[in-house]
């Protein structure tokens, strides 16, 4: 099974707070769910992790679970910013150059 490295690649993009490395990791429309009902894109996606980057924090994330179907994969990620904490249910995609990148970023899982 291909090793989907994603959630590592997150922490270490988010933990140098470098908000260009950490949209780098998201296709070009990828979806970042700032919240119950809110997807983002582009730079709605790009300031919406602004906001995270900001709470000044280092991220911790503990992959739960990893599927993978071909190029597709579903991860069960459970992180925490400080006091912030929550379970991120996200999709990636495998591109041609072989590079996985969120398609959706969904933080709060269920949100």
């Amino acid at each position: 099974m291909p090793s989907v490295r994603l959630p590592e690649q997150f922490r270490e993009a988010f933990n140098a707070a470098s908000s260009s490395a950490v949209d780098a990791l998201y296709e070009p429309d990828g979806v970042f769910v700032d919240g119950p009902g809110t997807p983002t894109t582009g730079l709605d996606r790009k300031r919406a992790n602004e906001k995270m980057l900001a709470l000044g924090e280092p991220i911790e994330v503990r992959p739960r679970h990893t599927y993978v179907a071909g190029d597709i994969a579903l991860l069960i990620v459970d992180w925490s910013i400080g006091e912030v904490h929550g379970t991120a249910t996200d999709v990636a995609r495998r591109g041609p150059d072989g590079v996985w990148r969120y398609v959706i970023d969904n933080p709060f899982g269920t949100a």
